[in-house]
């Protein structure tokens, strides 16, 4: 389906033509004066209200994101954010509140990391939470492209993982996925789940990571203890075996480093 399409479908007017955004590697985006047009060519089934969702998940939480127009199988239609200065220390109070946040249990419905398909689960152990959800997915889908490291993966998590409490999450915060706007950071594209920080705070370590401004005020806010600092390569293997899911092997030494990390 066109953007064009998209937008009528949505019952909204387009305001002049649509202007291709960055989409990263899953969808294709376009803006159309004050909305985004997102569309996926393929999506699997649930990919557009899974996100929708976990906006909504975060929005109740205080995070500001993209207010939702419209969203069904076919896409997604959001609010367009002005791009505003860099403000890494309200970006860091933003996360910290959310982190502190304590639900009852950690929880997760079916959802996606890109457009891989993770399953629902809810409570138990946190390690085993993890491994179950968002390891074990992954590691069967790559296992033959791994090159002999899938043992090495699965060994990673027969040890415990800290655990500080059950904390909503955005899931997949990379530099991408974060806009600065003229009222504050926003989120955007979120893998919404309730888990451990350090699921958080591994992504935004990964790939060039977010500036020391950043790290400065949120440990100042909410300091990091020295074993969730630890377990960040191993929250690290989550996404680099998606990494290796979409884009292939030369992510294996990304992949090897966080394990020798662990």
């Amino acid at each position: 389906m066109e953007p064009l399409a998209l937008l009528g479908r949505a019952g909204l007017e387009a305001q002049g033509p649509p202007l291709p955004l960055h989409g990263g590697e899953m969808a294709q985006v376009y803006r159309l004066g004050p909305y985004v047009v997102k569309l996926a060519r393929g999506a699997p089934p649930g990919f557009f209200p899974a996100e929708a969702r976990g906006l909504a998940a975060l929005g109740a939480y205080g995070v500001r994101v993209p207010r939702v127009y419209w969203v069904g199988e076919e896409g997604l239609v959001l609010e367009f954010l002005p791009e505003g200065p860099e403000d890494w220390e309200a970006l860091a109070g933003m996360l910290a509140r959310l982190h502190r946040r304590r639900e009852a249990a950690y929880r997760a419905e079916p959802g996606f990391l890109g457009t891989f398909p993770l399953p629902g689960r809810e409570g138990g152990d946190w390690t085993e939470f993890f491994f179950l959800r968002c390891i074990e997915p992954l590691l069967a889908a790559t296992w033959s492209r791994l090159e002999g490291l899938g043992p090495r993966v699965e060994a990673l998590f027969r040890t415990p993982l800290p655990a500080e409490g059950p904390s909503p999450l955005h899931g997949d915060l990379w530099r991408g996925n974060l806009r600065f706007t003229p009222e504050g950071p926003a989120l955007l594209d979120p893998s919404f789940f309730v888990g451990e920080r350090g699921v958080d705070l591994a992504m935004m370590r990964l790939f060039g990571g977010f500036p020391q401004a950043f790290w400065r005020a949120y440990r100042a806010l909410y300091p990091i203890p020295e074993a969730v600092e630890r377990a960040l390569p191993r929250y690290q293997v989550y996404y680099l075996l998606a990494h290796v899911h979409f884009f292939g092997p030369g992510y294996l030494g990304g992949l090897w480093k966080a394990i020798s990390a662990s």
